[in-house]
This record gives C-alpha cells, sequence and structure tokens, in this order.
C-alpha cells in the first residue's frame, strides 16, 4: 500500500500509537503479558518464518481484555456505577465479565437465545449477568442498545470503539517489542478491533512492516466492505469468533488506511491449523485464533521466506468440537480412513476381509455392517469398515490389495 493510502482519515486521528501505548501502561496489571515465540517446526512446514503470540493465554483466554478493560478503566465513576452492558456470544463477553466484576461495575451481557448452554456458563461463572434475547445476534444487539438508553448504562462495543481497538492494539506493541525483526503481521479479522490497533501500531513503528487480515471464507464481511465485492456472508464456520456479517464503521476506516490486504480461508485449511497448533505447539486454539497459520499455510508462496507473526487470539473452542476436529485432521492425512466394501452375505466373508487388514497392519476401530438399506441384490451386504493406519501409503496398499481379491472398495470422503 503507498503512502497515498496511508492519507490521514477521521478514524485515524481517533485512534493513535500514543493511545496504544498509553493503554498499555493503563491495563498492564491486569492483563498477561503473554509471549511471543518463534516456531522451528511450523515454519519448516510453511516455507516462512513463523512466530506465534499467544494470546490464548490470558485469563480468560482471548485478547478480548485488553480492549475491554480499557474501554472500562477510561469510564468515569458515574458510569461503572451504573454498570455496562454489551452483546455479544463470544470472548467479549467474558472479558468485560471478568474485569468488570473485579473492579466492581455491574456488567449486563445479551446473548441470542441459541447462544451455546457453555458460553452463557463461562459468562456467568466470570461475574457476568446474561439475558437471552432474540434469536440472533442483531436482535440480542437491538435489545442491548434499547436496555443501554433505558437503564442508563454504558455501552461497550466488542470493536467497533476506539478505545477498545487501542486496548488491542497492545498485542503488535508487545509483538514487535519481542520480535523486532518481523517484516509481517497476519492478523484475524471480525469486527476489526484486533487488526485496527495493532496496524496502528505497526505502521508508526516500521512503516515498511507488511499487514495483512485474515477471514473466514464464510464470512467475508470486511472483504467485501474494502474490495466492494459481493461474496454471500453466513454459515456454519469453526472461526466463530471472526463471523461477523457487519463490520465496524470506525475500524472499516482504519483497515482500508493501514492494512495491505485481506485474506480468505475455507474451513478444512481452520481445521488444519487448529490440529497442527495442538500437535506441534501443544497449544489449544479456536478456530479464530488460527485463522492467521491457516492464511499462511494456504498462501505459502506469499509468505515464503518472510518473518511472520501470527496472534493466537483466542483458546475458546468446545472439547467435542476440538476433538472432531482433530479426527477430521487424521482423516484428511489418510491416518483414518472408513472403507466401504461391498461383500456377499455368507460364512466367513468377512473373515477374510479381516485377514487382509491384519495382513497389511491396519487397525480396526468400528464396523458397520448395512442388509437392507442398500440398492445390492438381496444376498449382497454393504461393510463400512473404520480403520487406523501410520499413513496415506500404508491404507492405499490395503485398498489395493483388497481390489486385487475382487472387491469393490470405496473411501468415504471428508469435505
Amino acid at each position: 500500500m503507498s503512502e497515498a493510502d496511508h492519507a490521514p482519515n477521521a478514524a485515524l486521528a481517533a485512534l493513535t500509537l500514543a493511545d496504544v501505548e498509553v493503554a498499555a501502561g493503563r491495563i498492564a496489571d491486569a492483563v498477561v503479558r503473554t509471549p511471543t515465540l518463534y516456531s522451528k517446526t511450523l515454519s519448516a512446514i510453511s516455507g516462512a518464518q513463523i512466530w506465534l503470540k499467544f494470546e490464548n493465554l490470558q485469563f480468560t483466554a482471548a485478547y478480548k481484555e485488553r480492549g475491554a478493560l480499557n474501554a472500562l478503566l477510561l469510564m468515569d465513576e458515574e458510569q461503572r456505577k451504573r454498570g455496562v452492558i454489551a452483546a455479544s456470544a463470544g470472548n467479549h463477553s467474558q472479558g468485560l465479565s471478568y474485569h468488570g466484576t473485579r473492579l466492581g461495575v455491574p456488567v449486563t451481557i445479551v446473548m441470542p437465545k441459541t447462544t451455546p448452554v457453555v458460553k452463557v456458563m463461562q459468562t456467568e461463572a466470570v461475574g457476568g449477568k446474561v439475558l437471552l434475547e432474540g434469536e440472533t445476534f442483531d436482535e440480542a444487539y437491538a435489545y442491548a442498545r434499547s436496555m443501554e438508553k433505558q437503564l442508563g448504562l454504558t455501552f461497550v462495543h466488542p470493536f467497533d470503539d476506539p478505545n477498545v481497538a487501542a486496548g488491542q492494539g497492545t498485542v503488535a506493541l508487545e509483538m514487535l517489542a519481542d520480535a523486532p525483526e518481523l517484516d509481517t503481521l497476519v492478523v484475524p479479522i471480525g469486527g476489526g478491533g484486533l487488526i485496527s490497533g495493532m496496524a496502528t501500531v505497526a505502521r508508526a513503528k516500521n512503516p515498511a512492516i507488511e499487514v495483512l487480515g485474515v477471514q473466514a471464507a464464510l464470512y467475508p464481511s470486511m472483504y467485501d466492505r474494502i474490495k466492494h465485492a459481493t461474496l454471500p456472508c453466513g454459515g456454519d464456520t469453526l472461526a466463530e469468533g471472526i463471523a461477523v456479517k457487519e463490520p465496524g464503521e470506525f475500524t472499516a476506516q482504519i483497515i482500508e488506511a493501514l492494512v495491505d490486504d485481506i485474506v480468505l480461508v475455507s474451513e478444512p485449511e481452520l481445521e488444519k491449523a487448529v490440529s497442527l497448533l495442538l500437535q506441534i505447539e501443544k497449544t489449544v486454539v479456536e478456530g479464530a485464533g488460527a485463522a492467521g497459520l491457516a492464511a499462511v499455510l494456504a498462501h505459502r508462496e506469499r509468505f515464503a521466506g518472510k518473518k511472520v507473526g501470527l496472534v493466537l487470539c483466542g483458546g475458546n473452542i468446545d472439547t467435542r468440537l476440538l476433538a472432531n476436529v482433530l479426527l477430521r485432521d487424521l482423516a484428511r492425512d489418510g491416518r483414518l480412513a472408513r472403507l466401504r466394501i461391498t461383500l456377499q452375505d455368507r460364512p466367513g466373508a468377512l473373515y477374510k476381509v479381516m485377514h487382509e487388514f491384519d495382513a497389511h497392519s491396519v487397525n480396526i476401530l468400528e464396523i458397520y455392517h448395512q442388509r437392507i438399506f442398500t440398492d445390492l441384490p438381496a444376498k449382497g451386504l454393504v461393510t463400512d469398515i473404520e480403520c487406523e493406519a501410520r499413513d496415506r501409503q500404508q491404507l492405499e496398499k490395503l485398498v489395493a490389495a483388497l481390489r486385487a481379491k475382487g472387491y469393490a472398495v470405496s473411501q468415504v470422503e471428508l469435505n
């Protein structure tokens, strides 16, 4: 992006490096100064030099604490006494509730009725009062804004607020202090608060640094806004933390002025990144937290040889969902598979197939026989065998051996 593209605008005037530096001092004693660490293995895999900022190590497991706390500390005593309100079904609700309660500020969070119970419980566990209202986030947001006026509460926006963005920008201050050699930052975008704060710091510290945003392909709201595109927005994404349909107005101005580009990542790419971070770095991240790594792996040529800083912005992922992601990744790598084999319904038919699995040292996990709901003749059956192999090559040798003996074999594929 050229100097002309970085021309001043009202949003840039409302958020400066000085604002972020003051915010850093203001919140320093109450948030974790998370580490920025070089990853040898991810660097070798990606072809880039990768540094990771472990924001999933915050008390509420997400960077959102920073902006929420900065906004709280900038309120006057009367505002704090009356209390604050927000609409959020994610990390903002927990960060605001935790620090509000710690400071003696009543916190009300409005969530859609469709919010998973675990998120309600997590928010209540750190002191927030949760109201379930509406079927969508937009309906919950509208209700929260009406409550703000009726009860005289202060609304704390999850991203479209200079004070919140200044708090989020402290992530970049720490990253660039710990790894000043970084020449590229890849930052997840939902509403844009994190990248607005980080880009403000990065441009002031090093005008040559490249700042890229990444969004889930199912929710390209800021991508559409900045690139004047009309990609559809919606669906079930692993990265629900950045699943925002309406980007911020203030943050969009910052992004348009300071961010070089926005890239999109698919659901399989997000799943792979979550799995790699757990396997290699032994760290749990949610889908949004893995978006930066997903972008680097999906666009290897673009990042080859660069010194890239990634923010693991959150670690709040449902354990059952995490288990599904890990197992799906094993399946994509060929280490888990479901083979569909057509057999004749006669004694010993399954035994002969089992012998081939034994001969190739492929472990059988589950067997499903299907005689009724099939288009085979009455004397035929379909057997689905879930199995575990050392790698894809071992699995392929088994399939080849089964076919050589006359069996019809297919593999149930993932998306």
